[in-house]
């Protein structure tokens, strides 16, 4: 019989608000597994698309509050989206913050086919040739949009912002066929592709190298010093999730965060865990409420709204 301070032995579904092959999706499914045994339990990862993510987080903010639904997200689905999106839910009054996971920064790549060696030259190309200077953007307030606002604001070039829905992964594909110019890339979605030589990594936007690719120097070491911005991810349950369910799912995820292969496969995708001590709801919440501060003003000054 269920009772809502138990989570019996069926299926728990984790919402994923981006395509398939994405980094959340990645890092979604490497953790449901681990977190499935921990538990007893099947966690099935389900992809809701659309509208930079508001869409999948919709659908787990309405769902019922009994731990049958994870929502797995980052600072542009539960933190901008808020500043973005007319929403139907809120991204904190609607939500259990279970715990904050990994972080990663991201990477400045283009197609094999530009004709630059490093970012100086890469930023050069750009402004020889703006007409190229094609990037993806998955909406309104993305983090593609903020880096490349941010971006062109230091190097004075000007980027043609494509739109993309489903996450990093068509963009990823289009940038494989030569379609797309350059785009900032979390290392899960881009670093196998780095590594086969498919497309061409200038830097990392974090202030120190990755640990997966040495090779690949920080914007600092590349000539462009105060660009650094880091991705993390985080999981939530429905607002009104019994206590005792946020904590065995908490448990879950740190028991999956210190398992060794769990760890291993993470790290080669480029992704920091956060320290055990920060693995908590609390350390979450006040993550979310951070991002949304330091984003506000960037989003009001640059009149980002979503049609």
């Amino acid at each position: 019989m269920r009772t809502r301070n138990t989570i019996r032995p069926a299926t728990i579904t984790m919402v994923v608000p981006f395509g398939a092959g994405g980094p959340t999706d990645v890092i979604a499914r490497i953790l449901a597994q681990h977190m499935g045994a921990s538990l007893g339990q099947t966690i099935l990862v389900e992809n809701v698309t659309g509208a930079a993510g508001t869409i999948g987080v919709g659908k787990a903010a309405h769902a019922s509050p009994d731990g049958y639904t994870i929502s797995i997200g980052h600072y542009g689905t539960h933190a901008v989206n808020s500043l973005i999106y007319s929403l139907d839910y809120d991204v904190v009054k609607d939500f259990e913050p279970v715990a904050l996971l990994l972080s990663s920064p991201y990477l400045i790549v283009s197609k094999n086919a530009v004709p630059a060696s490093n970012l100086k030259e890469l930023v050069a190309w750009l402004k020889a040739n703006p007409n190229e200077a094609l990037t993806s953007f998955n909406g309104p307030g993305s983090a593609g949009q903020l880096l490349g606002l941010e971006f062109e604001k230091i190097t004075g070039t000007s980027l043609r912002f494509v739109p993309y829905r489903g996450g990093d992964a068509p963009a990823t594909q289009d940038m494989l066929a030569g379609r797309l110019t350059m785009k900032f890339a979390q290392p899960a979605d881009s670093l196998a592709f780095i590594r086969a030589g498919q497309i061409k990594a200038y830097a990392v936007t974090g202030q120190s190298r990755l640990a997966a690719a040495p090779q690949i120097p920080t914007t600092d070491e590349a000539g462009m010093p105060d660009f650094n911005i880091s991705v993390w991810h985080g999981l939530w349950v429905p607002k009104g999730t019994p206590a005792s369910i946020v904590a065995k799912l908490n448990a879950a995820a740190r028991s999956a965060l210190a398992d060794s292969t769990v760890r291993a496969k993470l790290a080669s995708l480029g992704q920091e865990i956060v320290p055990a001590a920060h693995q908590t709801p609390q350390a979450l919440a006040a993550q979310q409420q951070a991002e949304i501060a330091r984003w506000r003003p960037i989003v009001e000054q640059e009149h980002i709204k979503a049609k």
